[in-house]
């Protein structure tokens, strides 16, 4: 990843969408996860993304997030809203093979707490998204709105592009760019006025503060 790039993570209304196309978002997020607050079928995606995102190159790319999933759930998520990207989490089997059956880049979820769970390889994923470890009461994957300790990025070498997530906001992004040299930050409920709902105020202001580190 070259330039700084910013994802919109767990986007499911309109005023959401629009915020995170208007402000520059480079990826937009949709979680295809039920228990998630911010679950959204497939068809909705396709509603949602299919009214602000242009159907050819331009504009942010779709990443769908999946927890545990079938290699048939993707296939018939995939037959309904184009995807840019797959981000998986928990059980995810093959990766290579993931990629060479839908021809899209993996995005693997790792949760850390200590240095012992920073990766050191990338397991076939072509990215790596890197956010606090669920604690053990969790039921949902992700960084659950929480950060870890980020200076245990400091001497860690990346076996592949990864991706800042967990506990990101307006008021911490830019301090988390600078600290992490981090060329791509994810954020969810960060920028939310209530669980699940997305604040377009905050979502813009997270990006113009991301551009500003």
């Amino acid at each position: 990843m070259g330039k700084l790039q910013v994802k919109i993570c767990g986007l499911n209304d309109p005023a959401g969408l629009d915020a995170a196309v208007s402000a520059g978002a480079d990826w937009i997020g949709l979680v295809f996860f039920p228990p998630s607050p911010r679950a959204i079928s497939p068809g909705q995606a396709a509603a949602l993304s299919g009214r602000a995102l242009p159907t050819t190159a331009g504009g942010p790319g779709r990443v769908g997030l999946f927890v545990d999933p079938e290699p048939d759930e993707i296939e018939a998520t995939l037959a309904t809203v184009r995807l840019d990207a797959l981000q998986l989490y928990g059980k995810v089997g093959d990766l290579p093979a993931l990629r060479a059956r839908f021809g899209l880049p993996i995005w693997r979820a790792i949760g850390i707490a200590t240095a012992s769970d920073l990766p050191a390889d990338a397991g076939g994923a072509d990215a790596l998204v890197i956010e606090a470890k669920p604690p053990p009461d969790a039921n949902r994957p992700g960084g659950n709105a929480a950060r870890f300790d980020w200076s245990l990025l400091l001497d860690w070498t990346a076996p592949a592009p990864w991706i800042l997530a967990g506990g990101l906001t307006p008021a911490n992004v830019a301090e988390a760019i600078r600290m992490t040299g981090a060329r791509c930050v994810d954020v969810s409920s960060g920028v939310e006025r209530a669980r699940g709902i997305k604040d377009p105020a905050l979502i813009r202001a997270f990006i113009a503060n991301a551009r500003s580190a």
